[in-house]
C-alpha cells in the first residue's frame, strides 16, 4: 500500500471538512466503546486476563525464535509448509508464484492487515489474477478503490448511500431499478456475487489471528464466517501472517481470545473462532489440499531488538482507536497507511520510517485512553513520546515548536515565575472568556479553534488547586 502518512496534516484537513466523513464518526462513540465496556463489566477477572495476556505476549517475544521454528516443525509434519520472507517484496514474490503454481485465477481473501500491509491486491491484479475480497467491509473499499479506516471496521467511514452507489457501479449485471435502501438487500447482493466468487476460486489467502506453536495451527477470528469459506473450498489455502502473531499453546490462544472480542466489538466470543491445522486429511470433508504459511518480518525484527518491543504485543483489537479523540475527529484515512489511531502512530513510523511519517507521533492528546483500554497493557502515551524525543534530538521538528520548549524550559526553572504567569493567563482568559465560556478564534491556537471552540479556563490552575487540597506545592 502506498504511503500518505507524509502529508497527515493535509489529511486531517481534509477529514475535518469532509461533512460525510463528520456524520459518520459522529456514531462512533456510541458503538464499539460502549459495548466493551458492558462486555468488560460482566467478565469480573478481565483485569487479570489482560494480566496473564500480556505475560504470554512478553514470554513469546523473550523467545520468539524458539516458538517460531517450533510452530514451522508442527506445520510441516501435518503436510504444510511454511515460506520464511524478510520483506514485503519478497513476500509478493512468492505469493504471485504460489499463486501461479496452482493454476489460479480467481483468488478469495478473508480480511488481513498484514495483506494491506503488503499490497497483496495491487500486486495480484498486476500479475493476471482476479483478487475478491470476503469480508463485507473490505469487498466494499475494494470497489471503491479505498484502504480500509479501520482494522476492524474497514468501511465505518461510509454512508448507506455511499455503499448502494458503490454496488450499483459494480454490479452491472443486475437490473438497474433494483431497490438498495437497506442494508439487508445490500448484504443479500454481497452475499450472492460473493457466493460465486468462493465457488470459483482456486486459491483462499488469510491471515491469522494467532499462530499456534504447540499444534502448528492457525487461529481466525471472524463475524461473517467468510474466513472459513476462504479457507476450505479453494484447493490451496495461503496464510500470511507477521512473525509477532505466535503464541505458544492452545490455552495461552484461548486466554487471548477471551480479551480479544471484548476489547474489539464488546462481544464475549467473535461468531466465528476457528482453529486450523494442516492441509485435508484423509476423511475430512473439507479443507485445502496444500497448506502454506508465509511468515513476514517486514521490521518486526529491528522493532523487537529496540525500545518499541512492547509494540509487538499488539493483537490488533482496535480498541485503542476506538477509544481515540484524534481518530475520533479525522478518521482512519487521515494517517495515511494501513494502520490508525494510537497503535498505528506508533507501527507506522516503526515500519515505514519517522522520516515517511514525522507528524504521526504528534497525532495524540496523550490523555491515556488507549493505554486504559488496551488487552495488552501497551504504553503506547510512553511509546509515542518517545518518538516525539528521538525527533526532537534528530532536529526534525520546526523551529517555532524548538523555540517555545526552549522558552517554557526557561520559565520552569523559575517556580515562582511560572506560577506567576500562568496565574495570570490563566486568570486573563477566563475574563475574556467570561461571558460565552469559549473562543472562537484565538491567535496561535488556529489548529484547534478552525474546527472546535477552545474552551475558556474556569476556576483554579492545576498548581494552586494541588496547594488548596494537598497543602504541598509540588
Amino acid at each position: 500500500m502506498q504511503s500518505t502518512a507524509r502529508a497527515f496534516t493535509a489529511n486531517a484537513r481534509q477529514a475535518l471538512d469532509d461533512a460525510k466523513l463528520q456524520v459518520a464518526l459522529a456514531r462512533f462513540p456510541e458503538g464499539f466503546p460502549v459495548k466493551r465496556r458492558l462486555a468488560v463489566e460482566r467478565l469480573p477477572e478481565f483485569e487479570a486476563l489482560r494480566d496473564d495476556a500480556k505475560e504470554i505476549k512478553d514470554h513469546v517475544l523473550a523467545h520468539l525464535d524458539y516458538y517460531l521454528e517450533r510452530f514451522e516443525a508442527k506445520v510441516a509434519e501435518r503436510g504444510g509448509q511454511v515460506h520464511w520472507c524478510s520483506d514485503a517484496e519478497e513476500a509478493r514474490t512468492l505469493l504471485v508464484k504460489l499463486c501461479r503454481d496452482a493454476g489460479a485465477t480467481t483468488i478469495t481473501k478473508a480480511k488481513s492487515m498484514i495483506g494491506e500491509e503488503i499490497g497483496v491486491n495491487d500486486c495480484l491484479e498486476e500479475a493476471g489474477f482476479k483478487p475478491v475480497e470476503t469480508d463485507l467491509g473490505e469487498y466494499i473499499i475494494q470497489l471503491r478503490h479505498e484502504p480500509p479506516s479501520h482494522i476492524i471496521a474497514p468501511a465505518v467511514h461510509l454512508s448507506k448511500d455511499q455503499v448502494a452507489e458503490a454496488f450499483r457501479a459494480a454490479h452491472k449485471d443486475l437490473p438497474d431499478d433494483r431497490p438498495l435502501n437497506e442494508p439487508q438487500e445490500m448484504l443479500d447482493e454481497a452475499r450472492a456475487v460473493l457466493r460465486r466468487a468462493f465457488l470459483s476460486s482456486s486459491v483462499g489467502i488469510t491471515g491469522a489471528n494467532m499462530l499456534v506453536a504447540e499444534t502448528g495451527s492457525i487461529v481466525l477470528v471472524t463475524n461473517e464466517g467468510n474466513a472459513d469459506l476462504t479457507q476450505t473450498i479453494p484447493p490451496v489455502q495461503i496464510v500470511i501472517a507477521s512473525i509477532e502473531k505466535i503464541v505458544p499453546t492452545l490455552e495461552d490462544a484461548a486466554t487471548v481470545l477471551r480479551v480479544l472480542a471484548r476489547s474489539a466489538t464488546g462481544q464475549d466470543l467473535s461468531v466465528y473462532t476457528t482453529f486450523t491445522t494442516g492441509p485435508r486429511r484423509s476423511g475430512d470433508l473439507d479443507g485445502p489440499q496444500h497448506f502454506h504459511v508465509i511468515l513476514l518480518d517486514n521490521g518486526r525484527t529491528r522493532m523487537l531488538g529496540g525500545e518499541f518491543r512492547e509494540m509487538l504485543r499488539c493483537i490488533r483489537c482496535g480498541a485503542c482507536i476506538n477509544h481515540c479523540p484524534v481518530y475520533g475527529a479525522i478518521g482512519g484515512h487521515a494517517y495515511g497507511w494501513v494502520y490508525s489511531g494510537p497503535m498505528g502512530a506508533v507501527l507506522i513510523p516503526n515500519l515505514i520510517g519517522v522520516d515517511e511519517a514525522k507528524d504521526l507521533p504528534n497525532a495524540s492528546t496523550l490523555c491515556g485512553r488507549c493505554e486504559e483500554v488496551c488487552p495488552m497493557r501497551i504504553p503506547l502515551p510512553r511509546l509515542l513520546r518517545k518518538l516525539r524525543d528521538q525527533q526532537f534530538e534528530a532536529g526534525q521538528v520546526p523551529p517555532l515548536f524548538r523555540y517555545g520548549l526552549r522558552w517554557w524550559a526557561r520559565l520552569a526553572r523559575w517556580p515562582a515565575l511560572y506560577r506567576l504567569a500562568t496565574g495570570a493567563g490563566v486568570a486573563t482568559l477566563g475574563r475574556l472568556g467570561r461571558r460565552k465560556g469559549r473562543f472562537r478564534k484565538m491567535p496561535f491556537a488556529g489548529g484547534w479553534t478552525n474546527a472546535r471552540d477552545l474552551p475558556a479556563p474556569q476556576g483554579r490552575t492545576f498548581q494552586q488547586w494541588w496547594s488548596a487540597e494537598k497543602g504541598v506545592r509540588q
